[in-house]
């Protein structure tokens, strides 16, 4: 286990924004900060990065947490898993007390899986450069391909030697298990129960997720027998989702936010060419048709995507039909074609990096137009083609969801096609109501999901809606106190705090909701100490619903405009904080008058069925008292009460 000082260490070195800012590219909106969610999909921001909190908040899906959180949910790692990576990223040593064989074992099976890859990824390593095999077939087979030492290190390349169990045997001496090693595709077995490498003889790319863990491996095997396959990829797992990665973009991920644009090739040695020639905001598709969850995954870092591709031309026209997800998800998309049959990797070999650069900075083109520029020339002047021309141009600027860049695509396409444009704003029209009551049909389709199904991050967001008057009340109570408990209450002698005000006056009030009894309990706790309890004592309280509720009502949805209080408008808003000693009392009222009226509704129905004299007797008396302190209390509040 990770000391208590260590974790508090971590914690206090731990900055939201920039945690959360290796993975969502975010943008500065008046005193926070606002991205994509990387929870759900999304085109219009709703993700929240307080900086001053210490907190992010999704208002679109109710995702929410610190730093700690937000490595665990996106990461998928445990709590101590998520705080070693912090340390790691904060240059923080951990020390860890002895674990128990209970929590030894209660280790999950994820955590094994990425065990296993990563120990398959140090002994391919050390294999290239330690072993005399590795070093002769796999060193030299790169070094051959122009690759230089430090790309070679830098993605962690590596060879798997030609034995049919050399892996296998090396994993079970230093005590790993058959069931992790299958499951990582690293062994196959075969009928009769005997194992073999899957990678065996094979130069090896391993590709890592976003915190820079090796997550499967693509594996090139080095024969030129044409019955065996030129690349043998790591299967499905737990950890490894093929759809999901884009090879080099733990490398890209901050060149892409600096640059602003990512650059799409096809394979593994396009990457490191690339990066080899300076050019390092760049990812690969791993050879496979682009994916949906692959073009989120860019979206999170930029808007601009440059494809790169070789001049295969039954290639280029697979490609077109792939790139159409990238419009839909809002991307501006441009394209550049390498000549002579070249692809990245082959041209940085051939010319150099100076000329590479150049040439790719000299030669994008805007995908929509290449597009047509591309189908026009292959459809010539048969006019059924052209008309398919118009039809396929116009579906992709359809997906384009900027009504503004769809509309210039319309007017320049217009002229390329020679067609009026009337005719392509109809044709758009058209498509687009075809999608819309395509979506509708679908969303038709799907059945009602219950509550039990319902994902984490649909439950997460606590919507006010099925949420009693009286638990809202209390929430404004626990409000209040995150936000200003420490806060002097100036208007009273001796300025003591907010937080033991509030309590003293709310001692006659019983909390239903457990949440909020918890929180207040906590508050209790810590003045009878003679302390205050801080925001992060909520914000990473080990209970769920008490971190969770904490964040939700510390996360603010709306922030007023700098614009509002500039010197040209001179306008002046002000804000609760100047008003806290309103803030506080309306609060108390409120939450009291709430109780004083459940009272009196419950005690008018005990009258109803009361028949003793002498008890209807003290009940009325009761019953005036209760209306008599309403009445007070209503005055406090400046309303009026219907008799």
């Amino acid at each position: 286990m990770i000391k208590q000082e260590v974790v508090d260490k971590i914690l206090d070195a731990a900055r939201v924004e920039e945690v959360v800012g290796d993975f969502v590219d975010l943008k500065k909106r008046g005193t926070s900060l606002i991205g994509l969610c990387p929870f759900h999909n999304e085109k219009t921001p709703s993700f929240n990065v307080s900086v001053s909190k210490g907190i992010y908040k999704c208002f679109g899906c109710g995702a929410g947490g610190d730093s700690v959180r937000f490595v665990m949910e996106h990461e998928k790692y445990s709590y101590p898993e998520a705080l070693k990576y912090l340390a790691q990223k904060y240059h923080i040593e951990v020390e860890e007390t002895e674990r128990t064989p209970e929590q030894v074992a209660a280790q999950d099976k994820r955590e094994s899986l990425f065990i296993v890859t990563n120990w398959a990824g140090k002994f391919f390593k050390e294999t290239l450069w330690d072993a005399e095999e590795g070093r002769t077939i796999g060193l030299n087979y790169f070094r051959e391909r122009g690759y230089r030492d430090d790309i070679i290190r830098k993605f962690e390349l590596g060879y798997s030697p030609e034995g049919w169990t050399a892996l296998y045997d090396r994993a079970k001496a230093v005590g790993h298990k058959d069931e992790f090693l299958e499951t990582t595709g690293l062994i196959i077995r075969k009928d009769d129960s005997s194992v073999y490498d899957r990678f065996r003889g094979r130069v090896m790319f391993p590709i890592h997720n976003l915190t820079g863990r090796i997550l499967g491996f693509g594996g090139r095997t080095l024969k030129t027998d044409k019955k065996t396959p030129k690349y043998v990829n790591s299967p499905e797992s737990e950890v490894y989702h093929k759809s999901d990665v884009l090879y080099g973009l733990y490398f890209a991920k901050k060149p892409i936010l600096d640059a602003d644009n990512c650059y799409l090739v096809e394979g593994y040695a396009d990457v490191l060419s690339m990066h080899q020639a300076g050019v390092e905001n760049v990812v690969s598709s791993s050879g496979t048709s682009l994916t949906s969850g692959q073009v989120r995954l860019i979206s999170r870092y930029t808007k601009n995507v440059t494809i790169l591709y070789d001049g295969d031309e039954a290639g280029i026209k697979a490609s077109l039909r792939g790139t159409d997800m990238l419009l839909e998800e809002g991307l501006n998309v441009k394209v550049l074609l390498f000549p002579d049959g070249n692809d990245p990797d082959s041209y940085v070999q051939k010319f150099g990096s100076t000329a590479f650069k150049q040439y790719i900075a000299e030669h994008q083109q805007d995908f929509i137009f290449y597009k047509t520029h591309v189908l026009l020339r292959d459809a010539g002047n048969d006019p059924i083609k052209r008309a398919n021309v118009i039809h396929d141009v116009v579906e992709s600027i359809a997906l384009i969801p900027d009504a503004i860049k769809a509309s210039v695509f319309i007017r320049e396409c217009s002229v390329l096609l020679d067609i009026e444009e009337r005719l392509l704003i109809a044709e758009l029209n058209k498509l687009r109501i075809g999608h819309a009551k395509k979506a509708d049909r679908k969303a038709e389709s799907l059945p009602v999901q219950s509550t039990e199904e319902a994902t984490p991050a649909a439950t997460a967001e606590p919507a006010t809606d099925g949420v009693s008057s009286d638990t809202l009340h209390e929430r404004e109570i626990i409000r209040i106190l995150l936000h200003y408990g420490s806060y002097p209450a100036t208007w009273e002698e001796g300025e003591i705090p907010i937080a033991p005000l509030l309590l003293s006056g709310l001692s006659d009030v019983s909390f239903e909701d457990p949440t909020c009894l918890a929180i207040m309990d906590i508050y209790r706790e810590f003045i009878d100490r003679g302390e205050l309890p801080d925001e992060r004592t909520f914000i990473t309280h080990r209970d769920r619903p008490i971190a969770d509720l904490s964040i939700d009502l510390l996360a603010a949805k709306y922030s007023l405009s700098p614009n509002w209080n500039d010197e040209k408008r001179k306008i002046y808003v002000s804000h609760e904080s100047e008003r806290l000693e309103d803030l506080v009392y309306s609060a108390v009222y409120r939450i009291k008058k709430r109780k004083v009226e459940k009272q009196i509704l419950q005690l008018r129905e005990e009258i109803k069925d009361e028949t003793d004299t002498a008890n209807m007797e003290i009940m009325l008396a009761n019953y005036q008292r209760l209306k008599d302190v309403s009445k007070i209390i209503a005055e406090k509040l400046g309303t009026i009460v219907v008799k």
